[in-house]
């Protein structure tokens, strides 16, 4: 796979992935940048007595791997998102394996847009599910 793609160069069915454990360090470090501080994510005893029964990662880490994914391999550098959508379903605990896998659905050459499917897999199972718009320049 190449750096960057131009908008003629991706073709419908065009796949990148991405995978990633969720560490501790993780769950703690996003939520001090995200000032997201739910005990779900940070407080063992308090999880434990949760539906989850153990701690669970912020959704959006693991959603924030299409970005990564669109900003480094495709589209590639400089493109930038216009909209994407999640469907939380299931939880990722820390210790899981996220896959993120982003496919291309549609091309539109004339505005230089980029449409996506979206889903994060742990052991096969998807966690999140959604679609993505980019704009590439």
């Amino acid at each position: 796979m190449k750096e960057s793609y131009s908008v003629e160069e991706i073709e419908i069915g065009m796949i990148a992935s991405y995978s990633q454990v969720i560490t501790d360090a993780d769950v703690k470090t996003f939520a001090k940048l995200s000032g997201d501080h739910n005990p779900v994510h940070i407080d063992e005893v308090y999880a434990e007595n949760s539906r989850y029964k153990k701690r669970i990662a912020h959704g959006l880490i693991s959603a924030s791997f299409f970005s990564a994914l669109f900003g480094t391999k495709l589209p590639g550098k400089g493109c930038v998102y216009v909209s994407q959508n999640l469907n939380f379903k299931r939880p990722v605990y820390l210790g899981d394996t996220v896959t993120a896998i982003v496919t291309v659905t549609n091309v539109d050459i004339i505005k230089k847009r980029v449409f996506f499917d979206t889903k994060c897999l742990v052991k096969n199972k998807a966690v999140i599910t959604g679609t993505a718009e980019l704009y590439v320049p």
